[in-house]
């Protein structure tokens, strides 16, 4: 089993920023990717950037790419999600994820196994 704890979330103004942290404890040795994606009300869970667990691969969604930085802490086992130049639509419930099996679809929610229990980013316009 693998546990994910998400933290960092909470209210910012637009143009601001946040550090999203997924603390994973567990068969961490199993793990081979891990993701952020987010869930805004009313609307499908959608990847936002990727992790392989080496940190040798990172991959990001079109719509995040520049604004979005993924990254790993080796010697911690926490991966984070900085988040800039936030907006309105940022709006979501962010949820980080572990895949413990090969596949090729960074953004397919199907893929991965364990979730965490998310943590709510709000903007203020």
């Amino acid at each position: 089993q693998v546990q994910l704890v998400e933290s960092g979330g909470g209210l910012v103004q637009a143009g601001g920023a946040l550090r999203l942290s997924c603390a994973v404890s567990g068969r961490t040795f199993s793990i081979l990717t891990m993701a952020w994606f987010r869930q805004a009300p009313g609307k499908e869970r959608d990847f936002l950037a990727g992790i392989t667990w080496s940190s040798a691969y990172k991959y990001y969604a079109d719509s995040v790419k520049g604004r979005f930085t993924i990254s790993r802490d080796n010697a911690g086992n926490t991966v984070y999600l900085e988040v800039n130049s936030l907006n309105a639509e940022d709006t979501a419930v962010y949820y980080c994820a572990a895949r413990v099996g090969s596949g090729s679809n960074w953004s397919a929610r199907y893929e991965y196994n364990y979730w965490g229990q998310g943590t709510q980013v709000t903007v203020s316009s």
